[in-house]
């Protein structure tokens, strides 16, 4: 989610988004929303364009949470340690200011990519529907998936990101989208150290997070190893544009600034190849571009199977 706070910062900066072009591994590329089909895995070709806590705090809510998350007793000590020691490593707390600053314009400057990309969430998040009891978000940010999935009392969903202030805003989309309060958890973690036991989610959702994570292939096994067998990982992410293209110059040229202002994010990751290969059972992934996300606009969606 840290991905698009582009959208309020370097937006006004420049009028542009995040964009990436990428032609990719397999699929399809979509000018409107289409049903995903069963993933299937097929050839990768090449991609085309189609904020804080305090250390005690941050100790609190480590011992708060190994009552809270699906972890058996022998395995939360080391999965609480090892998520909180990453978390510090590669998501050092920021100031309280900032990282409140970044959720409320997060929350309020994604509109109009919300509502361009709604159809495809829709259709996407649809293959959810009475299949998954027991669903992870990684980077949840302020909680606009949750509508589309997240709207039976009988599903549980847990929220994972390392803004703190991003809780009230997710805890409030939760609520709003039909889920009972004691069916959400927010949990302070990142990507590559997710604090869940092997095999405790049926489903994993993640939307623009893998463009700011550390470590993109460390992320993607995390992902495969809280999945159950036959899980399904759904993802929406903007990608780099194609070698050669002015928007790819673009890109490169505005990276540095983009993970500056938008908490790490990369506006030239090809994150479609990192899904393909990461090794899960099957994968269906098309890909489109959005007008609203502008350096943004290539992006790619779809399901992993693991």
């Amino acid at each position: 989610m840290a991905t698009m706070i582009l959208h309020s910062s370097l937006l006004s900066l420049t009028s542009a988004a995040k964009i990436t072009s990428l032609s990719i591994a397999v699929v399809r590329s979509d000018s409107s929303p289409s049903r995903p089909s069963s993933p299937v895995a097929v050839p990768y070709q090449s991609l085309t364009p189609s904020l804080l806590c305090s250390c005690g705090r941050r100790h609190l809510i480590q011992a708060c949470a190994t009552a809270l998350l699906p972890i058996s007793p022998s395995h939360a000590a080391p999965l609480l340690s090892d998520s909180t020691a990453m978390l510090n490593r590669v998501h050092p707390p920021r100031p309280d200011w900032y990282e409140e600053l970044y959720a409320a314009v997060l929350d309020k400057g994604m509109e109009a990519y919300e509502a361009e990309i709604a159809g495809y969430k829709s259709q996407l998040f649809s293959n959810l529907s009475g299949k998954a009891k027991k669903v992870l978000e990684i980077g949840i940010g302020t909680g606009p998936n949750l509508k589309y999935y997240a709207n039976g009392t009988d599903i549980e969903v847990f929220g994972i990101d390392p803004n703190m202030k991003m809780e009230k805003y997710a805890k409030a989309a939760a609520v709003a989208s039909g889920l009972p309060p004691t069916n959400f958890k927010f949990i302070h973690a990142v990507g590559e150290a997710l604090p869940l036991s092997d095999a405790a989610v049926d489903a994993v959702v993640g939307t623009l997070v893998l463009c700011s994570v550390k470590d993109v292939d460390t992320a993607l096994k995390e992902v495969k190893r809280v999945l159950k067998p036959g899980g399904l990982y759904l993802f929406v992410e903007h990608v780099a544009a194609r070698d050669g293209t002015v928007l790819r110059f673009l890109q490169n040229v505005l990276d540095p600034l983009q993970q500056t202002v938008s908490d790490g994010c990369h506006l030239t990751r090809e994150t479609g190849k990192h899904i393909f290969e990461a090794g899960f059972s099957g994968v269906n992934i098309s890909s489109t571009s959005l007008r609203n996300a502008l350096v943004a606009s290539p992006h790619v969606y779809g399901i992993a199977c693991k």
